[in-house]
């Protein structure tokens, strides 16, 4: 879970950065786009490098659910007969909310990849016109509100899930344990903060068909 989870992270913060591009007009956010299909040409054919890309996310994201089932089910199995009282103290809202949180994301994606890439919910979406599809889809209230939860729920997932991977990759003991802390707590802020200034930006008008 900690390997899959950080390549998913780092497709995050990639993705994130891509996305602010729209603060520089719909020239360069679509020429950013239409890049991502052609790296690597003449060298390789046309969307070579992205489709390599989505495999390894796509088996990524697999490998992580199979992993988070397994995990489960092992603590199941390890504990047959169910605790009399469960102490909250030394859990986050984030680690208690992990499992829901995950199905939140998985039906957002499944959302997002209809809204933006296959323009299926998104009715004035125009093939050939990321910035013009991303400024229609976010300038419905509704449309804001529900990418707002779902990062939300992206932000405590991720939040918890960089702080398990710190530790299952050994980098957290109890002399660290605080900076860990936070360090897990500034990524996910700012990660989801960057994400959210796209469509806030677009359902106040700052961002704008033009």
């Amino acid at each position: 879970m900690a390997v899959t989870g950080g390549v998913m992270f780092v497709f995050l913060v990639a993705h994130m950065v891509g996305n602010l591009k729209i603060f520089a007009g719909p020239e360069a956010f679509n020429h950013y786009s239409e890049w991502l299909r052609t790296v690597g040409s003449p060298a390789v054919p046309y969307r070579t490098v992205l489709t390599l890309l989505e495999v390894v996310l796509l088996l990524s994201v697999v490998l992580h659910i199979t992993a988070a089932v397994q995990l489960a089910r092992r603590a199941r199995a390890a504990r047959p007969v169910k605790y009399r009282s469960r102490k909250r103290v030394q859990q986050s809202y984030a680690s208690r909310t992990m499992r829901w949180g995950g199905v939140i994301i998985a039906l957002f994606v499944i959302y997002h990849l209809l809204d933006l890439t296959f323009l299926v919910a998104n009715p004035a979406g125009v093939p050939g016109d990321p910035y013009g599809n991303a400024v229609a889809g976010f300038s419905t209230w509704y449309v804001t509100l529900a990418y707002t939860v779902a990062l939300i729920a992206v932000g405590f997932h991720l939040r918890h899930g960089l702080w398990s991977a710190l530790q299952t990759l050994g980098r957290s003991d109890d002399r660290r344990e605080r900076a860990v802390n936070v360090t897990a707590s500034v990524a996910a802020v700012l990660l989801i903060a960057g994400f959210l200034s796209v469509p806030f930006a677009v359902i106040t008008g700052l961002v704008g068909l033009r």
